[in-house]
């Protein structure tokens, strides 16, 4: 016998818990239950940085990668085991760099990509792969527009998609998406405000969100089983920046922390429903941090 779905249904394929971590001033973490629940700190593991990223990989681990010590860029890399678990600092490959956008793709691999790299290289557009054991890979030639402080999720159960961000003529609205062999494409023309230091996770399984970002909006931007990006969505809760997101509960997501040092966040249903600020219980208030999915 075949399991028996209800009609309109969501999908739950993702990870259970999620993890916020970093910021430029400390290194907490921040585990987030099955249910949504933010936990109290945990004392962080390795570089204090902020400007990071982070994704899942091997199917039910994480990673947090690149950021921001005071006054440089870094490829350093932190991986997250199936439960929860942040270990200690390990040496990065590719080019250090902050404001760098991660997602996963393949169903159990993840990728960095784009960034800013100082004055050697400002903008950049390069990737590194992450293979399902938390290995990452030396630069790959970038696609696309070069860009930093975007956001990047999952979708389609096996695809990425990178959106958004900061390039030299100002803000960015294009999306490029990621094939389950972590292809990147070119440049998609962009749908919604363009604007940086946003956030974004997957949620229903098999879709995507866009969130929050400069500007002082708290518009979001849902994207379909297919990668395609939908129009504004007037947002809900505070307006704020240099926030994270992550994947829960399989199938929902979550918004957290930002600009302006404050610790609230905001669930986001299996349909795509963003909900109320609410307390994220006792985690520091901070903000340039990120997040990732686990177990």
């Amino acid at each position: 016998m075949f399991p028996i779905i209800p009609a309109n249904s969501a999908a739950v394929s993702g990870n259970t818990e999620g993890i916020f971590g970093g910021s430029s001033a400390v290194a907490y973490t921040n585990l987030v239950s099955n249910t949504g629940v933010v936990a109290s700190d945990v004392t962080g593991v390795g570089t204090a940085r902020g400007s990071l990223s982070a994704c899942e990989y091997g199917g039910d681990k994480g990673i947090f990668g690149y950021g921001s010590p005071p006054g440089t860029g870094t490829n350093t890399i932190n991986l997250v085991s199936n439960v929860g678990v942040v270990q200690s600092d390990s040496a990065g490959a590719g080019t250090g760099r902050v404001g760098s956008m991660a997602c996963s793709y393949g169903g159990d691999k993840g990728i960095f990509g784009f960034g800013w790299c100082g004055h050697s290289c400002s903008y950049t557009n390069v990737t590194n792969k992450v293979s399902n054991a938390g290995v990452v890979a030396s630069d790959t030639a970038g696609v696309g527009a070069a860009r930093y402080y975007g956001a990047a999720c999952e979708y389609g159960d096996d695809r990425g998609i990178f959106g958004y961000g900061s390039w030299s003529p100002g803000m960015a609205n294009m999306t490029n998406k990621v094939s389950d062999a972590g292809v990147v494409a070119s440049d998609t023309t962009g749908v919604g405000t363009g604007r940086n230091t946003l956030a974004a996770c997957s949620y229903g399984g098999d879709k995507g969100i866009f969130g929050y970002g400069s500007g002082g909006i708290s518009a979001t931007n849902l994207v379909s089983n297919t990668g395609t990006v939908q129009s504004d969505v007037t947002g809900i809760g505070t307006d704020r920046t240099n926030l994270a997101a992550t994947q829960y509960g399989g199938n929902k997501g979550i918004f957290g922390f930002g600009s302006g040092g404050v610790s609230i966040t905001n669930l986001v249903s299996s349909g795509g429903v963003v909900a109320s600020d609410q307390a994220a219980t006792t985690g520091s208030a901070r903000t340039s941090l990120a997040a990732c999915s686990f177990n």
